[in-house]
């Protein structure tokens, strides 16, 4: 079987690579950090005007008419960028709008409307009620990423002893909350009685997830990737008692092992997003197991940069901590590791309990 990207998914990455190094190059991302953070808009503009957002929309509705893979693509190029935009979200959005039938915020959000997605890892943190005919949210989500400018938001609540999906729209947005990652914003979204439109249940929930794990980890992926390459170029620089550092064996060694690390994530990650894609029998453990490795793996990257970069890696003025931020945020978006051990195990179980082969 052939794993490799297609000609095709290939332009694509060279094409986002050379967006992202033109519009999110690290001097333009230190200017949004330095200012407090936040979103790039005009980053975010010219990615909504490339038809970022609409990536898995089909051609015949203004779309790209790709798939999730193609996603995974172009998250990992955010990832590597640490691009100040708000892609996962977006495109999350959409596919849960567009699958819920809301065709008219489906349209705002391809158009470039912010939207954000509340996922809590207890979802009796949002409940969900009847009222009039339609439905209420009450509750406090988790930290939302792009809560403080999104006009849309998604939210996982309870219903009963379910789950569903939900969607509002956001008039008064929350303030931004101090967050180590200025890459990005991050703020609290309290529901209180205000009116929602369901967009699924148990199975919309269950996309959700997978969709968000799977990109989340492209992300993971990309950060990581780059956090190497900043390592390596930094071990063939750095001189001491008259060689490079990357001459040495145990600086040799850690390099070695982020690399097995990376290429790990890269065979999890492209797997999961092929099985979400093409709505496979696997995709939940394909998502779980891709977000469960890339969380460990990143960990043992970004603290691995760091030790190749010695004191430089510590300093404000080197790029290493804007990727051990925003890698250490995701870790945790869409479940951390835990979660997704707790999850895997569930559905491994059920395999064996149905008879069927888990490998």
């Amino acid at each position: 079987m052939d794993f490799e990207l297609s000609d095709d998914q290939v332009a694509l990455q060279s094409a986002a690579a050379e967006l992202l190094d033109g519009l999110a190059a690290p001097r333009q991302v230190r200017a949004v950090v330095d200012a407090g953070g936040g979103i790039d808009r005009g980053l975010w503009s010219a990615m909504a005007d490339q038809g970022w957002t609409a990536v898995e929309v089909p051609e015949a509705d203004g779309g790209l008419g790709l798939g999730a893979v193609e996603v995974a693509v172009l998250a990992e190029q955010v990832g590597r960028h640490v691009g100040p935009a708000p892609f996962r979200s977006s495109v999350l959005a959409l596919d849960a709008l567009r699958a819920g039938g809301d065709i008219e915020r489906a349209r705002r959000v391809a158009d470039g409307a912010l939207a954000c997605v509340a996922w809590s890892r207890d979802p009796a943190t949002v409940q969900a009620g009847e009222a009039r005919g339609g439905w209420t949210l009450t509750g406090r989500a988790d930290p939302t990423l792009y809560a403080p400018s999104a006009a849309v938001a998604l939210a996982v609540a309870s219903v009963g002893d379910e789950l569903a999906l939900f969607v509002v729209d956001l008039e008064a947005t929350p303030p931004s909350e101090p967050v180590m990652d200025r890459t990005r914003e991050l703020g609290w979204l309290d529901f209180d009685g205000v009116a929602a439109t369901r967009l699924g249940g148990e199975d919309a929930v269950e996309r959700l997830l997978n969709r968000g794990a799977t990109f989340t980890a492209a992300e993971l992926l990309g950060a990581s990737a780059r956090a190497l390459d900043l390592a390596v170029e930094y071990a063939k620089d750095r001189v001491q008692f008259g060689r490079p550092i990357g001459t040495f064996q145990a600086v040799k060694h850690r390099c070695a092992d982020m690399l097995v690390d990376v290429e790990g994530m890269r065979s999890a990650v492209y797997w999961a997003a092929w099985c979400v894609g093409a709505d496979d029998a696997e995709r939940s453990i394909a998502a779980s197991s891709a977000k469960l490795w890339c969380t460990d793996a990143s960990k043992r990257v970004m603290s691995s940069a760091l030790q190749v970069h010695g004191g430089i890696g510590f300093t404000w003025e080197h790029d290493l901590h804007l990727f051990m931020k925003r890698a250490q945020l995701d870790q945790v978006s869409f479940g951390d590791a835990a979660f997704h051990r707790d999850r895997l195990a569930a559905l491994l179980h059920a395999k064996v309990e149905a008879g069927e082969s888990v490998l």
